[in-house]
């Protein structure tokens, strides 16, 4: 009798089945200084106690996306050990901050099934929510993924694509209780730019960029407890190479994009999202964003930017991002759209 884990199939999963992923991380401060050394991060707010208290907060928070990524990491091993890719993203929500010393834990309810027409996979839409130790939401978000199914003749279920509005509205948002940016500090935050000063359409090369090694993304990979057979074992693909997580692409191009939009503080919503094609170690990541909406909020001093950040691994200030078919171009990695929260 095995006692080891092979993974969900597409067949092993049904609609309404809610999944509570092992294991519970406590989060500590060591786990900011790994993220900040794998990454070029550099907002203020997730930097300095002292810029956090001054924006109303009780303290530095942990960096959004480090949140995310411990809340993903958990369901790896439910949902996309057996996945052949993981398509997309929506409805994404921070709705409370991440302080050292909580504990997170996930939960994921099935909510869309449909097997593909070569009857050997699958794509399953989950909702995942990550909850801190007083069982208090912190985020949610829905994900679909591609999975092998472990029988090709198991029947197909009934088909069921859940119906995911584009956008989270603005009045959706969940601001931090407390934030202020009425006293903003621009000189310490790094740039001049207020949310005033963007406008819709436009488009920032972000400039720098960073060639992806092994070591660094295997140790992401690790450091999330991200178990997708993918990002380890180079056995797995027929190119005998290993799949740079997409989390650290997201990771690396947010912090790339800090040069152009340092003052886009708090990533509070997920809009759309999808790991447009491989990323490998050697790859140079380029970003660039594009100004896609702005709102006001009822937090004095702060408003909500809607950007859509891209990464390459060509020339990001080409600013291409699609070709006559409407398919990402081949040296796009990353197609990411989100609500962040700026000084007024």
């Amino acid at each position: 009798m095995t006692k080891t884990n092979p993974g969900r199939f597409f067949e092993d999963y049904r609609l309404g089945q809610v999944i509570r992923h092992a294991v519970p991380r406590t989060v500590a401060e060591g786990e900011r200084a790994l993220y900040h050394a794998l990454y070029p991060a550099r907002h203020a707010l997730y930097s300095s106690d002292e810029f956090a208290t001054a924006c109303g907060l009780e303290g530095s928070p942990m960096d959004d996306l480090l949140a995310f990524h411990i809340v993903f990491g958990k369901t790896v091993p439910d949902v996309s050990l057996n996945a052949v890719a993981n398509l997309g993203y929506a409805q994404g929500r921070w709705l409370a901050p991440v302080w050292p010393g909580d504990t997170l834990r996930s939960e994921s309810q099935v909510i869309g099934l449909k097997q593909n027409s070569n009857g050997t996979s699958g794509v399953v839409w989950v909702r995942t929510q990550g909850l801190n130790q007083m069982d208090v939401p912190v985020l949610d978000y829905v994900r679909w993924v591609m999975v092998r199914k472990r029988d090709a003749d198991a029947p197909a279920p009934e088909t069921v694509v859940p119906d995911l509005p584009p956008v989270v509205a603005p009045e959706e948002l969940v601001i931090p209780e407390g934030l202020d940016f009425s006293d903003y500090d621009f000189d310490l935050a790094g740039e001049p730019h207020r949310w005033g000063d963007y406008q819709v359409g436009e488009k920032i090369d972000h400039m720098d960029g960073v060639t992806t090694e092994e070591a660094e993304h295997m140790l992401a990979t690790r450091l999330w407890q991200n178990t997708a057979k993918v990002h380890f074992d180079a056995t797995h693909r027929e190119d005998g190479r290993r799949l740079i997580y997409g989390g650290h692409v997201i990771s690396m191009a947010r912090a790339l994009s800090f040069n152009g939009l340092a003052n886009a503080q708090m990533i509070v919503a997920l809009n759309a999202g999808a790991h447009a094609n491989p990323c490998f170690a050697g790859d140079t990541i380029r970003a660039w964003s594009e100004v896609l909406d702005k709102a006001e909020t009822d937090a004095p001093g702060v408003c909500a930017i809607r950007l859509r950040l891209v990464a390459t691994k060509g020339d990001s200030g080409a600013f291409a991002l699609k070709d006559g078919d409407g398919r990402h171009l081949p040296e796009v990695l990353l197609d990411l759209d989100y609500w962040a929260l700026m000084p007024v």
